[in-house]
């Protein structure tokens, strides 16, 4: 839920970079959530599933900003995020880019968040 909750502060910050981690417990709760949502306008019979697009909508600018940081965090631009409006190809080739590794060392988006964990653990 910090991974979460940390997302949510950082709303429309698209500078810097996020771990791997940080980005898939944010779609964890994101989905939990969305699918709490789904439950919620099903009992409650809203056939629009208001509930449901009113969350999708408010997390809309955090769910962009947190793929531009993760994006930056492998070295790419947070504008690959684009490659959502080819079908299915394009989620595929983002979950790639999304699953791979931090590039070590600096890059042109800030630090390795992960080498500053470690060094901050030491």
């Amino acid at each position: 839920m910090k991974y979460f909750m940390d997302a949510l502060k950082q709303y429309a910050d698209f500078s810097g970079r996020t771990r791997r981690k940080g980005y898939w417990m944010f779609i964890l709760f994101y989905l939990i959530f969305a699918i709490v949502a789904g439950v919620l306008d099903a009992v409650l019979g809203f056939e629009t599933m208001l509930l449901t697009n009113v969350y999708s909508l408010a997390l809309l600018i955090p769910s962009f900003a947190i793929g531009a940081r993760r994006l930056h965090d492998t070295g790419r631009s947070g504008w690959w995020q684009l490659l959502y409006l080819l079908p299915i190809i394009g989620a595929i080739v983002l979950i790639i880019f999304f699953v791979q590794d931090s590039q070590a060392g600096d890059n042109d988006f800030g630090a390795n968040p992960k080498e500053a964990a470690s060094e901050a653990a030491a």
